[in-house]
């Protein structure tokens, strides 16, 4: 479809691996629609534009460097991104529309819901302004589900709906719900929710990367408490091209290690890019892979695990105990990972994105969340969908072992091999005309275009 340059799109990034690869694929997938794109983002972990030649890209300063993240706790480098980026991003699009020219003036601004800083610079220059979750949609309500600033102090959202036994997310009770965004969240994490939540219900619309049929019982939920358009349009990364927005260099080699070994025979082992581990369990991971007696492909990221470069915690003999049944890499290229027949099961941290890589290719999990929405996600694979199996939070050797060969051989494991298959089935059917996702792409589109560019003048 051919680009119409007068519908420019402002797509606002937050810096880190898992965000920015579904903003990117929403970003393809809207420019496949007819959209223009800018793609705004802090200069921190700044994406590769040459992998997109047909986007605008506009690094915005951020005062930030890479020893200065690290060295930060998550919610302060939030703070510091949301302090130092409004103001560029404003005078960007402000100087954008004073131009006054059709071809590139901006429909509407669309952010990542935690940079929620965007939606204010959308209500300052009268844009329209539509937010993205690159969580489960249960997120949002476990956001909102905590107190919240307002003029006459703390509100809490959580205590009318838990006093109320008949309040639950798809059989999941909505206390258990806080207990997984933590239970003593600080006042920064409070304020970061607040201001989250706040941006959301001020939107034109959200938009969600997950399927309808995932979440079926929870976005009338969600629905309920936030008044505009929600649309469910995932999986993303099934709907756009395939290309690569790591910031990881991916070792494709493991591919052909793959090739080499049995079909579904394989557990793919990964944490995602921000997880870390200790010591101990880096050990018994290692040798809980090496007592299951299955294949195995594992990512152990760079200094993941303390201080160390790369795998040299590993155990004394671990290479001779394993041979040429397991493979370690940096960094692997995931969805082709995942989509690899030889791939029989993943040990993942339950990350939003993994999650849904795993059920596009119909591939069990077993669960091992880290933190935030993970252990909501670890819950729905384990719990309610019946796709996986959850690990202890410590790690024991004896235990791991036993799970890897109950999800991918053992005769117990068989129904949730099974219904993993089901699930993949499920998530090709929303994509085909008539299937949510498909319906409500196009909904969406048909929003956007409602929109008219907006002109203004310098206050």
């Amino acid at each position: 479809m051919p680009v119409s340059e007068n519908r420019r799109l402002v797509l606002v990034l937050f810096p880190l691996q898992g965000h920015i690869n579904p903003m990117l694929q929403l970003a393809t997938i809207l420019n496949s629609r007819g959209f223009s794109i800018t793609i705004a983002h802090p200069e921190f972990n700044s994406p590769d534009p040459s992998n997109y030649p047909n986007f605008t890209f506009l690094p915005i300063p951020d005062g930030l460097s890479k020893s200065s993240f690290a060295a930060q706790d998550f919610h302060s480098t939030m703070i510091a991104i949301h302090r130092n980026c409004q103001e560029p991003l404003r005078r960007f699009i402000l100087q954008t529309l004073e131009q006054n020219n059709p071809q590139g003036q901006v429909a509407c601004i669309v952010y990542d819901a935690v940079m929620h800083f965007a939606q204010k610079v959308a209500s300052q220059l009268n844009l329209p302004s539509i937010n993205v979750r690159t969580s489960a949609a249960a997120s949002m309500l476990a956001f909102a589900a905590f107190p919240r600033a307002d003029e006459q102090g703390y509100i809490t959202f959580a205590d009318s709906l838990t006093q109320d036994e008949s309040h639950k997310l798809q059989s999941l009770e909505l206390r258990d719900l806080l207990i997984t965004m933590g239970e003593n969240p600080s006042d920064t994490t409070l304020e970061l929710r607040a201001a989250t939540t706040s941006a959301t219900r001020n939107s034109c619309a959200t938009i969600v990367n997950t399927i309808q049929f995932l979440e079926e019982e929870t976005l009338p939920k969600i629905r309920e408490y936030f008044h505009a358009p929600i649309f469910a349009i995932g999986p993303f990364h099934k709907l756009a091209p395939s290309s690569s927005s790591s910031l990881l260099e991916e070792d494709t080699g493991c591919i052909s290690w793959l090739d080499k070994q049995a079909s579904r025979s394989v557990l793919y082992v990964s944490f995602g890019s921000v997880a870390s581990m200790n010591e101990e369990q880096l050990l018994e991971t290692a040798m809980g892979l090496a007592m299951s007696e299955r294949p195995f492909l594992w990512v152990v990221r760079p200094s993941s695990v303390g201080c160390t470069e790369w795998v040299e915690l590993l155990p004394k003999g671990f290479q001779e105990i394993i041979g040429q049944r397991g493979c370690i890499v940096k960094w692997a290229p995931q969805k082709e990972v995942l989509a690899h027949g030889a791939v029989g099961g993943f040990w993942t941290h339950c990350g939003w994105n993994s999650t849904l890589e795993s059920i596009c290719e119909g591939v069990p999990m077993l669960c091992w969340p880290v933190f935030g929405d993970q252990v909501l996600d670890a819950k729905y694979i384990s719990h309610l969908w019946k796709i996986g199996l959850q690990l202890e939070a410590k790690l024991e050797r004896g235990k791991i072992a036993r799970a890897i060969r109950q999800l991918m051989v053992e005769e117990e494991g068989e129904e949730i091999r099974r219904k993993a298959q089901e699930f993949k089935v499920r998530a090709e059917q929303s994509l085909d005309i008539g299937g949510s996702t498909n319906t409500s792409l196009n909904e969406l589109v048909e929003l956007i275009l409602s929109f008219q560019s907006q002109h203004v003048t310098p206050d």
